[in-house]
């Protein structure tokens, strides 16, 4: 399934107190971001504005959350794919997730956490919350930089503007073997942007442009956050989005979460002219977020090796 390398993703320190736009830590920070991404489409952040006790509470919430009964997880629908419950998949029978839409908005989790506790849960509606809040300070930070970098400052508004976050969260059930197995396939996001969060238990591989898989090994207290489809299309091929796997073996459990920062129903992803010229002529139509998700569930959309290209490619 690929070689194994030695290789490490970058490190990112957004702990910085002076880290605001137009100050030397910013710029310098800003070129490691765009380096890394043009290399990998990922790296590891230190991001220390998530209190330990707040990491510690999210894996209680998840735990509490997956030993539900499964009749009372099936209440977490979506009309958006892949955004609702899923579990019980032949292919990844070691997988089961769950998605809360804009899970930086305290109403929007309180109604989740009601459809699943209908006489309610404070400590998980306000951990969620929480986390999610202090996540999407990072995502905005990155994704500030990343306009900057390719020189679109007049449109960072309406990119900040134009999205919306979807909390993924994961359970991962150890196999139980030493041979490993695979938790979920190969793959790469399809939004704008995804920060991953995980408890001790490893398994997340990223695999490099030249097709070898690195094993990543964050620490306790960084993310690792990666670009999608939908921003590879918006820069016009600029940065890289890498494809992921998750790779299992022993017998614990792996918790994760992710913050996606999610293209709005209705918004038209395309490259802005600044990006377009001889050496790098337009890659994608213009296309809607959700449009291209629901071709992405279809059969041809997973047969295709890019369903990006397949769906608008040039």
């Amino acid at each position: 399934m690929g070689s194994e390398t030695p290789l490490h993703l970058p490190v990112i320190d957004f702990s910085n107190k002076n880290l605001k736009p137009g100050d030397p830590q910013w710029d310098l920070t800003k070129a490691d971001v765009q380096k890394a991404l043009q290399d990998y489409g990922c790296f590891e952040a230190s991001f220390d504005k998530v209190p330990i006790e707040l990491r510690k509470s999210i894996f209680k919430a998840l735990e509490e959350l997956f030993e539900l009964p499964l009749q009372t997880k099936l209440r977490n629908i979506s009309k958006k794919p892949f955004h609702g419950y899923v579990g019980q998949y032949p292919v990844v029978p070691l997988y089961e997730s769950m998605g809360i839409d804009d899970s930086d908005v305290l109403e929007k989790v309180e109604a989740f956490t009601e459809k699943l506790w209908p006489q309610g849960n404070n400590n998980f509606r306000t951990t969620i919350h929480t986390f999610s809040k202090k996540l999407s300070e990072l995502d905005i930070t990155i994704r500030r930089m990343i306009m900057e970098s390719f020189g679109l400052v007049k449109y960072i508004d309406e990119h900040l503007q134009s999205t919306n976050y979807l909390l993924r969260v994961m359970k991962y059930e150890g196999p139980d073997t030493e041979e490993t197995k695979l938790g979920l396939n190969a793959h790469t996001d399809k939004n704008i942007v995804t920060i991953l969060y995980q408890n001790h238990v490893e398994g997340l591989e990223v695999q490099t442009k030249d097709k070898k898989w690195i094993k990543v090994k964050p620490s306790q207290d960084s993310f690792i956050v990666m670009i999608g489809d939908s921003l590879h299309a918006l820069l016009n091929g600029r940065l890289h989005s890498p494809y992921h796997r998750v790779m299992m073996t022993g017998t614990e459990t792996r918790y994760s979460l992710g913050l996606f920062s999610i293209p709005k129903a209705g918004h038209v992803v395309g490259s802005p002219d600044e990006l377009v010229d001889e050496e790098h002529p337009r890659l994608f139509k213009p296309f809607d977020h959700v449009e291209f998700l629901q071709f992405y569930y279809t059969e041809a959309g997973q047969r295709s090796q890019s369903a990006l290209k397949t769906y608008c490619g040039m």
